[in-house]
């Protein structure tokens, strides 16, 4: 027996990204954003309403960066998605973040978030509210980096968020090998 809920937003699992941008006076800030993910081999795609801060931030020096939401900052990270940057100028400062610019766009990298995303804007719809960015560099703190120099998600302690409930989950067990397991089946 199944249970219909008709048309939500509701997905697993959702992401929660922190989207760094500079202003015109290249003073930082960052949201909290959940509705995205990669879109093609070297693009991401979010869904960022045109009233942010962030957003408007995005569209004047297109140029971004897509930190992932951590276990470690997870009050942080619920933070920037309360707290608006049209209302606090300070934002960041009060979240106790620091920031440096990319190496590879114009936009902050947020230190404390270990991984990052360096984009910048290939297309914004403001009917969809879509925007989308091209992936620049991805840059990883050595703290969550392997013993092969390769991200490893239990070191990151990546958060999503659950639509349903409003919790925040973290992600990190495995449950199998990508592009192996399903060979099994295959052999049958």
């Amino acid at each position: 027996m199944r249970k219909d809920f008709g048309a939500k937003t509701w997905l697993y699992p959702m992401p929660v990204f922190i989207v760094a941008a500079y202003d015109e006076n290249g003073r930082p800030n960052a949201m909290n954003a959940a509705w995205g993910g990669i879109y093609t081999d070297d693009v991401v795609g979010i869904c960022l309403s045109e009233g942010h801060k962030t957003t408007r931030n995005i569209l004047a020096t297109r140029a971004f960066t897509v930190s992932m939401g951590t276990a470690d900052f997870v009050t942080t990270c619920d933070y920037l998605g309360i707290v608006s940057g049209n209302h606090e100028a300070d934002k960041l400062e009060k979240a106790g973040l620091h920031t440096r610019k990319s190496g590879h766009v114009n936009a902050p990298i947020i230190e404390e978030l270990p991984m990052t995303l360096e984009c910048e804007l290939v297309s914004y719809d403001p009917d969809t509210c879509h925007l989308t960015g091209r992936i620049v560099n991805v840059s990883a703190a050595e703290e969550i980096l392997d013993e092969n120099g390769q991200i490893d998600p239990t070191l990151l302690k990546p958060i999503t968020f659950d639509p349903i409930n409003h919790h925040y989950l973290v992600l990190g067990e495995k449950v199998g090998n990508a592009f192996a397991d399903g060979k099994k089946l295959k052999e049958k």
